[in-house]
């Protein structure tokens, strides 16, 4: 009798397969077995079955249990996983864990499983949601399941736990558990609601991208922001749909996907899941069973969303393709636009990328023909682009960070009726707290980084490390309490914008305010209600979020990132500009927006200012070029850090050498990280560079054996980061 063997992949730091006997049953090519390993019993996937071994057939120990009748996991997903173990250097075992749900993870069932939903109970039903009028958001939440059931995390998107808590106290619902039912027929029922008329570019654009079905067609839709980017979208998936095809639509912020769903949800009468962090261990799986049977017509998600399974997927759409969010920056660090890319061209598929700020390695795929370029000049209607100036703050009179001159434009934009957007990167009260007598900051022991003073909670936080402490009453250093805080954040502003107009209602988006999805949406509804007239925000605010009564929108601090030594700080600072720009002026009132800077002359400044985006990007791709940077050159970051620098240094030291062995590439370093200590450990790096993406790949394929076998290897934490977006 022949021998059988399976090939597994199992999550352990090794980057190699593993081999067991099989039994009399034989798993699927991509199901998920459980295998003994040590003392442990793990979960892996079936890559291979083979009748021969390298290793004594007596010595392998046979599966366990096979987990699953059919495939988890097909061969297109087979296949993109295996590359991008490849190419991002990685083992194969936890590449193969990431692609599964957390419930998959373990030895559990993969068939659908049950999922929280909430429906009225019967005195729910028959009672009269107006006797709650003095309890709001409870007397919305009952009209919504008056109208239909919602699951757990419809619910909380838009709903806290305690109104669903109070509701459930007073009898009025209740929760069941259920399994999602088949629609396997969504296509029979699909209607596609009245379109809006596109414009001229976005016919052309719909024309070029619906025309390119069944193929690897990779489209760079770069349009300016309210140029109506998803109403093409929109127009491209109908024929995609009515030919029963699926598509995944990945977005880079959960704060997105709820406008988006909406949107597509309201045009397509058909299934549209959802995958996100927010989700349930159990909700997740059961999206991604319904779009592994074809129950879903289009799956909207996040970075993750990637490896999704599909039936019978027909497109791929990566919306806001620049963001760094598609990065996923621990673990397993891959790039989810880019195994977009690959996906579509393993599966054959039309591709498209969507950016009013196109990063710059998409833009130099698209001029070089490797991408079609698609360009979207206008707004839709009739929007007018922002009209982006410039202040001067040198000898300004400035109060709570904004200048005189920039408080009265405020004015203006406010008492015609308007919203304002005040828009700064910095959470909490101040950056810094230090003593007026004798200039002690309060600085983070474990980063070396002064404290940010949060004044509503009286405390000092590490925005790096998460360590916390009271906020002192006097000086660690001289005793003094001449405490004063230095440099503006948004609690700050808040406070400040409040006694500067206390007729106008301001509200403050960052991370620290919007602690639940429910109020976040809540918040987004009361800012298009007109609720709020002043908004404050971080990058929250500015990506997406369509705000039509907002006319004027003031960065208060653009200097920060202007003399980076990070390369790509620049790309980074002007995507963020336009982004936020493009807030302002997005319906039928002129818009503008202003940049407070000590330094107006500077030329990316100017170049923004005078020229666009466009133009930017395209002399920063030349500056790029004459420098030898990416994306006319390829990197990897190898990352270590130690409680003692030194054993950090000599560790990429070692790799430095071993790397400088192998052909066309080129050792940088080691060199300290731009935030050289961290959580009580000092950080180096070592950068690799070459001019030929093979030859790297080739060099780091070589060398990662002889790395892991150093002495130093066990003695620091490290990794490594194929194509690293930042230097931190």
């Amino acid at each position: 009798m022949t021998t059988r063997i399976a090939e597994v992949a199992l999550a352990v730091p090794k980057r190699t397969t593993f081999e067991y006997l099989l039994g009399d049953s034989t798993p699927a090519i991509g199901a998920r077995v459980q295998v003994p390993f040590g003392n442990r019993k793990l979960v892996g996937v079936v890559l291979a079955i083979k009748s021969d071994s390298n290793w004594p057939v007596e010595k392998l120990k046979p599966i366990q249990q096979i987990l699953d009748d059919d495939a988890v996991l097909d061969t297109g997903l087979i296949k993109l996983l295996k590359w991008a173990a490849q190419y991002y250097q990685h083992p194969i075992g936890d590449v193969m864990q990431s692609a599964l749900p957390v419930k998959l993870r373990q030895p559990n069932s993969s068939e659908m499983p049950q999922i929280t939903q909430w429906q009225c109970s019967e005195l729910g039903r028959e009672t009269d949601a107006a006797t709650l009028s003095r309890a709001p958001k409870q007397q919305a939440l009952l009209l919504a399941l008056q109208q239909s059931e919602l699951t757990d995390s419809d619910i909380k998107q838009n709903y806290t736990t305690a109104i669903i808590k109070a509701l459930e106290q007073k009898e009025l619902i209740e929760a069941q558990l259920i399994t999602p039912q088949s629609n396997l027929d969504w296509h029979t029922q699909l209607q596609v609601n009245i379109a809006p008329k596109p414009s001229l570019e976005q016919s052309l654009a719909i024309t070029c991208i619906s025309g390119t079905q069944h193929q690897f067609h990779p489209v760079l839709l770069e349009g300016v922001t309210g140029s109506g980017k998803t109403e093409v979208y929109l127009q491209a998936i109908e024929p995609v749909l009515k030919q029963q095809k699926q598509v995944l639509i990945l977005v880079p912020e959960i704060g997105l996907t709820p406008q988006t769903v909406s949107r597509f949800r309201k045009r397509f009468n058909a299934p549209v899941g959802l995958l996100h962090s927010n989700l349930t261990d159990n909700e997740r799986l059961a999206v991604w069973q319904q779009a592994r049977e074809g129950e879903l017509a289009i799956v909207i998600g996040t970075r993750s969303a990637i490896f999704t399974p599909f039936l019978s997927l027909g497109m791929i759409i990566v919306d806001e393709e620049h963001d760094n969010s598609y990065k996923q920056q621990d673990g397993f660090r891959y790039h989810a636009r880019d195994l977009a890319v690959m996906r579509a061209r393993f599966e054959q598929l039309p591709l498209v990328l969507g950016s009013a700020t196109p990063s710059l390695e998409s833009l130099h795929n698209a001029l070089s023909a490797k991408y079609q370029h698609i360009e979207l000049h206008n707004r839709a209607g009739n929007a007018q682009h922002a009209h982006q100036q410039l202040f001067d703050v040198k000898h300004q009179p400035m109060q709570f960070g904004i200048a005189v001159g920039m408080q009265q434009r405020m004015r203006a934009h406010l008492e015609q009726g308007n919203q304002v957007m005040v828009f700064i990167n910095r959470r909490g009260y101040a950056p810094s707290l230090l003593c007026h007598d004798c200039g002690e900051v309060e600085m983070c022991q474990r980063c070396d980084k002064a404290y940010t003073y949060h004044k509503g909670l009286n405390k000092l936080q590490c925005h790096h490390c998460g360590d916390a402490k009271p906020a002192p009453q006097q000086c660690s250093a001289c005793g003094s309490k001449q405490l004063v805080t230095q440099g503006v954040g948004t609690e700050q502003l808040e406070q400040g914008l409040s006694q500067l107009f206390p007729q106008y209602k301001s509200v403050r988006i960052d991370s620290d305010n919007i602690r639940s999805k429910s109020r976040f949406n809540q918040i987004l509804d009361d800012i298009n209600q007109r609720q709020y007239q002043i908004l404050i925000g971080t990058q929250i605010l500015a990506k997406g979020h369509h705000f039509p009564h907002v006319t004027m929108v003031l960065i208060v601090d653009v200097d920060g990132a202007l003399f980076s030594m990070d390369f790509r700080a620049a790309e980074n600072l002007a995507q963020l500009i336009t982004q936020v720009s493009g807030r302002a002026g997005r319906a039928e009132l002129a818009g503008e927006m202003w940049m407070q800077s000590h330094q107006p002359q500077h030329p990316l400044l100017q170049d923004l200012v005078q020229n666009g985006y466009q133009h930017f990007a395209r002399y920063a791709l030349d500056e790029r070029r004459a420098a030898g940077l990416p994306p006319f050159s390829f990197q990897a970051l190898f990352r270590a850090e130690a409680h003692n620098q030194a054993t950090a240094h000599q560790f990429l030291h070692s790799v430095a050498e071993l790397i400088a062995a192998q052909a066309h590439v080129l050792p940088l370093g080691p060199f300290p990280a731009l935030m050289e200590k961290r959580q009580g450990r000092f950080r180096m790096q070592l950068l690799v560079q070459s001019q030929e993406r093979g030859a790297l790949q080739k060099a780091l394929f070589v060398s990662m054996p002889q790395i892991e076998q150093l002495p130093l290897a066990a003695k620091v934490r490290w990794s490594l980061d194929v194509d690293p977006q930042d230097f931190y």
